[in-house]
């Protein structure tokens, strides 16, 4: 279904938010004050306009209420966020998903109403700290402080054993959601599918689990 977003704030995040938007049949309003940024998103944008979204009468004039998911993806100003993000509340949009910088800044954002708050750089240097710490994990995506999804090598020492003899989920706490092979996925796998050389498993559970898990098999290489 194509939806449509207002995206405040066209750094690095910003840009990139509203390029794969559109790419995925979504049409995208992109704004910032600066008339360099715009002109660079412009090309790929359904809508690109210079202006100021901490001005209520703007906001207002482009239709902002319009629209069902907001981004306020602005970097260190931090005034004009929280301002903007409070703005776009009042208007009753549905959805306001704000960039944070820091834990203090997503707790204003947090407090004056926005739904969801992101940390771009937190999360993608925790992502890549994960994969860093280890031989096995391929990539990592943090749910919540509680469930992690995580793609992971299958270590040698399950080879040639079944889910069920793995008993993986009593043991560990952890779920296998897929076996990865090259040419396919096998999505919600069954007691009897078996390990094999070279699969790729996709778990969901606590980091915590995950890594005895992994420190468990590492020890049986």
């Amino acid at each position: 279904m194509k939806k449509q977003f207002l995206i405040v704030g066209l750094g690095r995040f910003g840009s990139s938010l509203t390029r794969t938007l559109v790419a995925n049949g979504h049409e995208v309003l992109a704004v910032d004050r600066d008339a360099e940024l715009v002109q660079d998103v412009a090309p790929y944008a359904t809508h690109a306009i210079q202006a100021d979204c901490t001005d209520e009468a703007v906001l207002k004039e482009l239709g902002a209420s319009n629209f069902t998911h907001a981004v306020v993806a602005i970097g260190d100003d931090l005034q004009s966020s929280i301002l903007t993000t409070l703005l776009l509340k009042e208007m009753k949009i549905p959805t306001v998903i704000a960039k944070a910088r820091d834990e203090m800044h997503g707790n204003v954002l947090r407090k004056i109403g926005a739904d969801k708050i992101i940390y771009p750089e937190r999360d993608m240097a925790m992502r890549l700290a994960n994969q860093l710490s280890s031989s096995s994990i391929i990539d990592y995506i943090e749910l919540s402080d509680e469930y992690n999804i995580v793609e992971m090598l299958a270590p040698p020492a399950m080879y040639g054993l079944s889910l069920q003899k793995l008993n993986i989920r009593a043991r560990f706490g952890c779920t296998i959601l897929a076996i990865k092979t090259d040419k396919k996925m096998n999505v919600a796998p069954s007691a009897e599918d078996t390990i094999e050389t070279g699969n790729a498993l996709l778990l969901i559970g606590s980091l915590e689990q995950i890594r005895q898990l992994e420190t468990h098999y590492d020890r049986k290489r």
